[in-house]
C-alpha cells in the first residue's frame, strides 16, 4: 500500500509531474495517476489525504467517478482542477463530492497552497485508534475541525473537567471517548454513567462505592465508578437529569478526592471527569433545576458537538466509514456508494443525528444485496425528504457562462441565487445544489452579506 499522501490526476504528464516535484519539495509524498482507470486503481490500493483530479481525461470525465473515488477514499478532499471556467461544471463535481476546485495556471502555487491546507486541517484531526473511531468522531467540515482541534488542546491537559452539549445522537460520549484515547494512559479504563438512570438511593453508591453494611442490602465492599476509572475517565451522560448528587459532586471536584458510604478515607480523584447533556444546562440554572457553582465547575471547558445538518458532506464520509464497519462486520465484499443513494444521504436533515445515519446505513448492509446498497435498501423517510422538495430549479436565463473570470461568475450566480431563494440560505444552497457549509465558505470567500 502506497504510504503517499496526494495523488495527482492529470493527462497533461508535465504538468502532473511538476505538481508532484512541487509538493515533494515541500515535504509532501505524491502518487501520479494520467487516467481516471488508472487513479481508480490508485484510490483502491493506497491512502491519501487529497486527490487532486482533472476534469477532462482521455478515458472519461473527471466529475464522473468523482463519488467513486470519495467512496474508495473517504478520507480524503477531492479538489478538480480545470482550464475550463465554466461554472456549471465546478456547480457539477461539487455535487458529486468534491470539496473545492481550482483553475490550472501557469503558478502552480494555488494548487499547492490548497493541498498544504488540506494537510494542515487534517493533522488536526489526530483521529484516535479503537473504539470512538469506530463509531465516527470524523469530519472534514469546518464545524468538525473546530470540535477536533479544542479536543486535541484538552488532551493536554488531563485533569480540566469537561461538558459535552449537543443534540442526542450528536456523539457525545464519541467525543468523550476520543478525548480519552487521546489523553490518558493506554489501558486506562473509561467508565460511563448513565444519571438519567441513576437509582435514588443507590446513586451514591454507584458513583462513590460503598463499605459492608454502608446501608440495607450492603452485603460486600464494593467500588464506585470514581475508583473503578483509576487514572482513566468518568462519564457523566445526561447531567442535566442528575438531582440529588449535584452538591456532592461538586464538592468531590472541588476537592478531587472521594470517599466510599461508611467510609471516612479520602481518595484522590486521579480521574477526568466529562459531563454531558442535550439540555439547556443554563436555562436549568435559571429555573434552580441545576447548581449554578456545579455548572461552573463542570463548564471549564465546554465542547458544542454540531448537529449532522450543519455538517455538509461529512454525511457523505460518515456514511463511507459506517458501510465498510457493518461489511467488515458481516464478512461482506460491498461495492461503493452509487449516485442515487448519495444523493438520498444527502438530501436529508437527520433528526437523529450520527446515530441515525448509523442506524440507517447498518440496516442497508444487512438488506443489501449482491454486495450494492441500492435506494430500495434505504428507509422510506429519505426516500421521500428529496421529492417534497421538489426538483432543483434551473438557474436564471441570463446566466451565460465563459464571459467572465470563474471566481466573478460563480460570484454572480451565488448572488442570483441568494435573491431568488429570498436570503434563505438552505434554499440557495439547494437552487446551487451545494451543500450549506459551501454556501457559507463561498460567502466567506466573496465577502457577500447578506440576512437571513
Amino acid at each position: 500500500m502506497s504510504d503517499a499522501s496526494v495523488l495527482v490526476v492529470d493527462d497533461e504528464e508535465l504538468y502532473a509531474r511538476a505538481i508532484g516535484r512541487e509538493l515533494e519539495r515541500r515535504g509532501v509524498r505524491c502518487d501520479l495517476a494520467f487516467t481516471c482507470r488508472e487513479a481508480l486503481r490508485r484510490a483502491e490500493r493506497g491512502r491519501y489525504q487529497a486527490i487532486l483530479l482533472d476534469h477532462r481525461l482521455p478515458d472519461d470525465d473527471g466529475i464522473r467517478i468523482i463519488p467513486i473515488l470519495r467512496a474508495r477514499q473517504p478520507g480524503a478532499a477531492v479538489v478538480m482542477m480545470t482550464a475550463y471556467q465554466t461554472i456549471p461544471n465546478a456547480v457539477e463535481a461539487i455535487r458529486r463530492g468534491a470539496e473545492d476546485y481550482v483553475v490550472k495556471e501557469t503558478s502552480l502555487q494555488p494548487i499547492v497552497d490548497r493541498v498544504l491546507e488540506i494537510r494542515r486541517r487534517d493533522e488536526l484531526r489526530g483521529e484516535a485508534r479503537g473504539e470512538q473511531s469506530r463509531e465516527g468522531l470524523l469530519g472534514r467540515s469546518g464545524a468538525m475541525v473546530r470540535v477536533l482541534e479544542e479536543v486535541r488542546q484538552l488532551a493536554a491537559s488531563p485533569e480540566t473537567t469537561v461538558l459535552i452539549t449537543g443534540e442526542t445522537g450528536t456523539g457525545k460520549e464519541v467525543a468523550a471517548r476520543h478525548l480519552h484515547a487521546l489523553s490518558r494512559p493506554a489501558g486506562s479504563p473509561f467508565v460511563a454513567i448513565d444519571c438519567l438512570a441513576l437509582p435514588g438511593t443507590l446513586a451514591e453508591s454507584l458513583l462513590f462505592g460503598h463499605e459492608k453494611g454502608a446501608f440495607t442490602d450492603a452485603g460486600e465492599t464494593r467500588a464506585g465508578a470514581f475508583e473503578d476509572a483509576r487514572d482513566g475517565t468518568v462519564f457523566l451522560d445526561e447531567i442535566g437529569d442528575m438531582s440529588d448528587l449535584q452538591g456532592k459532586l461538586l464538592r468531590v471536584l472541588e476537592g478531587r478526592s472521594f470517599h466510599r458510604l461508611g467510609s471516612s478515607r479520602e481518595q484522590p480523584l486521579r480521574a477526568r471527569v466529562v459531563a454531558a447533556t442535550n439540555q439547556d444546562l443554563p436555562e436549568l440554572v435559571r429555573q434552580g433545576r441545576f447548581r449554578r457553582d456545579l455548572y461552573e465547575r463542570i463548564s471549564v471547558f465546554p465542547l458544542q458537538i454540531p448537529p449532522l445538518r450543519e455538517r455538509g458532506d461529512d454525511v457523505l464520509l460518515l456514511a463511507n466509514h459506517f458501510a465498510r464497519f457493518f461489511a467488515d462486520k458481516l464478512g461482506r465484499q460491498l461495492e461503493p456508494l452509487g449516485g442515487p443513494v448519495i444523493e438520498r444521504l444527502l438530501g436529508y436533515d437527520y433528526p437523529g443525528n450520527v446515530r441515525e445515519l448509523r442506524n440507517i446505513i447498518e440496516r442497508a448492509v444487512i438488506v443489501a444485496e449482491e454486495g450494492r446498497i441500492e435506494l430500495r435498501h434505504l428507509p422510506q423517510r429519505l426516500l421521500s425528504a428529496r421529492s417534497a422538495s421538489g426538483p432543483r430549479e434551473a438557474m436564471p436565463a441570463d446566466f451565460v457562462p465563459g464571459v467572465d473570470t470563474l471566481g466573478s461568475l460563480e460570484e454572480k450566480m451565488i448572488r442570483q441565487a441568494l435573491q431568488r431563494a429570498h436570503n434563505v440560505r438552505a434554499e440557495a444552497a439547494r437552487l446551487l445544489g451545494i451543500s450549506r457549509y459551501q454556501l457559507l465558505r463561498r460567502l466567506e470567500k466573496y465577502n457577500i452579506q447578506q440576512d437571513g
